[in-house]
């Protein structure tokens, strides 16, 4: 069992305030594999006093924005060596399965750090524009204290989209990682102090959620960083933009893959499979709603249950495992009620339904309902688990817009034989993310984020360090 009495403050390891602890469960065994301090408000204090002693007086925002480069490279390098441990870690304490872990919760995070590190030596700080009565310096400045606060279902990965930038933009950073997945930010914070990041720099405490609270409302903090529910992203909203806070959101999606007539199903399903089933359906950009046309209804629902079928379910520590445990048993009864709505909402079970695979560990039977109309609740909420809703359209304008038909905005797919017909589609679909016969792997470089209720603001690429910068514009005569 993995054991932590400590909290990463202030560039060292310190004492909790408080005496409780956070048991990690082993989603798949149900047993407790892991032990660390359950952060208080005070604790979250600490942190914050530390990072803004960091900023106000310390050597880090004073750096060029190249010599930050060269100090998050040897985090890179740190990184890079620790991949398959830190891949192995998540798979334990949330139940990805373990190609999944090493084809994206390890190396997607080494590949924003990659990048970050690579643009820090570039990004200009400062640029001259021509002004009525003279020159003008537009000058970029980090933003200050962030409050980094990350989910459960791809830990790394979103620490990293918010770390990466901050750093390289001269911020200083309090990361709180969900309780249910703290194992990895420990692994992170050896790996920070190893790499010689200045103390206070970056401050880690996981903990509950009245401790994030007050995290976010401290009035130290100068932006919230943040990837959860929308229904916490409007928490947090509502209270930066009472303090008058920075903040971005990054939240829920309800995306639409859209197969068009002429789409080649062997070949499609491939890339749906994980498109629609990474990380066992806990991924906020997961294609659930599969928008088919009335002339290839019932083939594309066939193809749609023998692909989930294909997908082994079981011990997510074993690399021939399709499909894992979710994360938490309330998660597994969350699921598991939503499957039960859809049926009596009058969807057909394809596949799967309320049977366990297994009596022991939190899984679900990953399922495919048919019969689905856009205005159902399995089609308009975010279930986040292994369940894919096919929904009947009639034409091409029918697909667009049952597919913007949603609260939400944060990724979606097409699949269709004729790449340039596919991009004109992609045009018309209103999300922030877009894939033509592929997943929108959310690319390092290019900006990712979503519309309407799924978020403010854009993570990644020059953009995501724009996030991280205020701007400041020095007129001067002479």
């Amino acid at each position: 069992m993995l054991q932590h009495d400590r909290l990463f403050i202030g560039g060292d390891w310190v004492a909790p305030a408080g005496s409780a602890t956070i048991d990690v469960v082993s989603p798949h065994t149900e047993e407790i594999i892991g032990r660390v301090p359950e952060g208080t408000a005070a604790d979250m204090d600490r942190a914050v006093a530390a990072a803004r002693e960091a900023f106000d007086n310390g050597p880090w925002p004073r750096m060029t924005m190249a010599e930050r480069a060269e100090v998050v490279g040897k985090l890179t390098e740190l990184y890079s060596a620790r991949q398959s441990e830190m891949a192995e870690i998540i798979t334990r304490e949330m139940g990805s399965p373990i190609t999944f872990s090493q084809l994206a919760q390890a190396p997607q995070p080494l590949g924003i750090l990659q990048y970050f590190s690579e643009l820090g030596k570039t990004f200009a700080v400062e640029e001259d524009r021509p002004g009525m009565f003279g020159p003008v310096t537009v000058r970029r400045e980090p933003v200050g204290v962030v409050a980094a606060v990350v989910p459960w279902n791809v830990p790394q990965f979103v620490i990293m989209t918010k770390l990466a930038p901050a750093l390289i933009a001269g911020c200083t950073v309090v990361v709180k990682p969900a309780p249910e997945t703290p194992l990895d930010s420990y692994l992170l914070a050896e790996m920070i102090k190893e790499a010689g990041l200045p103390a206070g720099v970056v401050n880690i405490v996981a903990a509950g959620r009245e401790a994030g609270e007050h995290l976010v409302s401290h009035p130290d903090v100068d932006k919230v960083a943040f990837t959860g529910s929308t229904a916490a992203g409007r928490r947090i909203a509502s209270i930066c933009g009472e303090q008058l806070k920075r903040c971005s959101l990054e939240l829920g999606g309800k995306s639409a893959a859209i197969i068009l007539d002429d789409c080649d199903l062997g070949a499609a399903m491939g890339f749906l499979s994980i498109a629609s089933l990474m990380n066992n359906g806990q991924a906020c950009v997961a294609q659930t709603r599969i928008l088919a046309s009335s002339r290839r209804y019932d083939e594309v629902v066939q193809a749609i249950a023998d692909m989930v079928t294909s997908q082994p379910v079981g011990d997510p520590a074993d690399p021939a495992t399709g499909i894992g445990p979710l994360v938490a048993k309330r998660q597994q009864e969350r699921v598991e009620g939503y499957i039960k709505i859809g049926i009596d909402e009058g969807a057909k079970p394809v596949v799967g339904g309320l049977d366990r695979p297994f009596d022991r560990g939190w899984y679900v039977a990953p399922t495919v309902f048919a019969g689905v109309s856009n205005d159902m609740r399995i089609a308009r909420e975010e279930i986040f688990g292994p369940v894919l809703s096919v929904i009947e359209y009639q034409d091409e304008a029918d697909a667009v817009r049952i597919a913007n038909d949603s609260d939400y905005g944060l990724s979606g797919t097409v699949w269709t034989a004729d790449t340039d017909h596919g991009m004109n589609i992609a045009r018309r679909v209103r999300t922030g993310t877009y894939g033509v016969n592929m997943m929108n792997t959310m690319e390092p470089s290019t900006p990712f984020g979503g519309y309407k209720a799924s978020g403010i603001g854009r993570e990644l690429g020059p953009e995501g360090l724009s996030a991280y910068l205020e701007h400041k514009s020095i007129a001067r005569l002479g």
